[in-house]
């Protein structure tokens, strides 16, 4: 486990508790990703749904600017949705225009069941939970996606530049400053003996419900359209 990358206390311990974390971060499509072996047809599928993903996302990041208690939340939570927005919806855009498929019709793109799934359940626990919800719900995807890049880098094939874009620096620093700030909600609203009260463990379940459904999504990208 040393090998992993340090995104702080709480996220370690949600990642040792989520039963399917690796079937996520070593799904078949993540290692299709990593050989190069994925058919083109299923990356842009599943680019086409992360788009619409992404969407949704952002929008939760929204609500936990809502749901702060502090400035550094606040802030945190809005330089999320920037880089969501400025950043990579725009690299999917770019990726999926150089395939033929414009603005348009990726907008125009039907969000498949796992994508509802996954996106709604996200969004409920913002709107029936707190920050520390919401922070537990997204938690797999941003640091998930990290540890998979982290790993994966330096793979090479026809899907470097998407591995880069999750082992890059910019988005190490990412996972780490959510790490941290996860840790610091934790303790401002629950104490430094956070993990030993019931409520750890209610956020614990939710981090492994939300791992589960990222598990669907890469099931989905690969099953195809």
């Amino acid at each position: 486990m040393s090998d992993l990358p340090d995104y702080g206390q709480a996220f370690a311990r949600w990642r040792a508790e989520a039963p399917a974390w690796d079937a996520y971060t070593h799904h078949a499509f993540v290692e299709g990703l990593r050989t190069g072996r994925l058919p083109r047809a299923n990356f842009l599928h599943y680019l086409r749904q992360d788009y619409l993903f992404l969407i949704q996302f952002a929008r939760a990041w929204a609500l936990a600017a809502a749901k702060a208690e502090t400035l550094a939340e606040i802030q945190a939570a809005a330089a999320t949705v920037q880089a969501l927005a400025q950043y990579e919806m725009p690299l999917h855009v770019q990726v999926c225009a150089r395939a033929g498929i414009d603005t348009a019709a990726l907008e125009a793109t039907e969000e498949a069941p796992a994508n509802l799934a996954y996106t709604r359940y996200v969004l409920e626990a913002g709107y029936s939970g707190d920050f520390l919800d919401l922070m537990a719900a997204l938690a797999p995807c941003v640091l998930g996606y990290g540890e998979i890049g982290a790993r994966l880098k330096g793979s090479g094939g026809p899907y470097c530049d998407w591995i880069n874009a999750y082992a890059d620096e910019g988005y190490q620093r990412l996972c780490r400053d959510v790490g941290a700030l996860i840790d610091t909600a934790l303790i401002t609203r629950l104490g430094s003996d956070w993990a030993s009260l019931p409520r750890a463990r209610q956020l614990s379940r939710r981090f492994a419900t939300a791992t589960r459904l990222e598990v669907g999504f890469w099931q989905m990208g690969l099953d195809g359209a």
